[in-house]
């Protein structure tokens, strides 16, 4: 069976399984079902994060700046922006306690879903891509139970995880009804 196409999209590739979708050639790899805890949440997220980049590839700036779902002002684009930002929150400063660049303006203190003219779908995905690599950086040598460094933190390793799991998981299914809406792509 290696190499091999089966039901609904299902590539078996070695032990693991990959996704493939049709929009973009972003594969992405089912989150490890048994394992130890910590392989098993980052797996989780990083399934996640594969997520997003797949709904974001393929589109114009355009399109991904396209508020494409009535009565609601998020795009695609915005939630790229903003989930580089909590990335960028939760591992690298609250966590990790690193000198970054604090992540939103004083207008947006949590948001950072607002586009300015210069920023393209490509180049946003391309910070999504380098600050999900920046957090796994973070926390490399943090065990789950260590407490965040961050001034006034007292979350674990282990609660960062299961909160982006679900900021990350929460915005995939906002992407999934925008993608559609654009284009009508739909799938994991």
């Amino acid at each position: 069976m290696r190499g091999s196409r089966g039901p609904a999209g299902l590539r078996c590739v070695g032990s693991g399984i990959r996704l493939w979708l049709m929009s973009s050639d972003q594969d992405r790899v089912r989150p490890v079902q048994h394992g130890p805890e910590r392989q098993m949440l980052e797996s989780m997220l990083d399934f996640f994060r594969s997520t997003v980049v797949s709904k974001a590839m393929g589109l114009t700036d355009e399109e991904a700046a396209a508020a494409a779902v009535p009565t609601t002002t998020l795009t695609i684009a915005g939630l790229v922006k903003h989930l580089t930002a909590t990335e960028r929150f939760w591992f690298s400063i609250d966590f990790a306690d690193r000198d970054v660049d604090w992540p939103w303006t004083d207008d947006d203190p949590h948001g950072a879903f607002t586009l300015s003219t210069d920023e393209t779908i490509g180049d946003l995905i391309a910070r999504y891509r380098d600050e999900c690599d920046s957090s796994r950086r973070a926390v490399l040598d943090s065990d789950l139970d260590d407490t965040a460094l961050g001034q006034d933190m007292t979350f674990t390793l282990r609660y960062a995880y299961l909160h982006m799991i679900e900021e990350t998981a929460r915005h995939c299914g906002h992407l999934d009804l925008i993608r559609e809406a654009i284009d009508g792509s739909v799938g994991q």
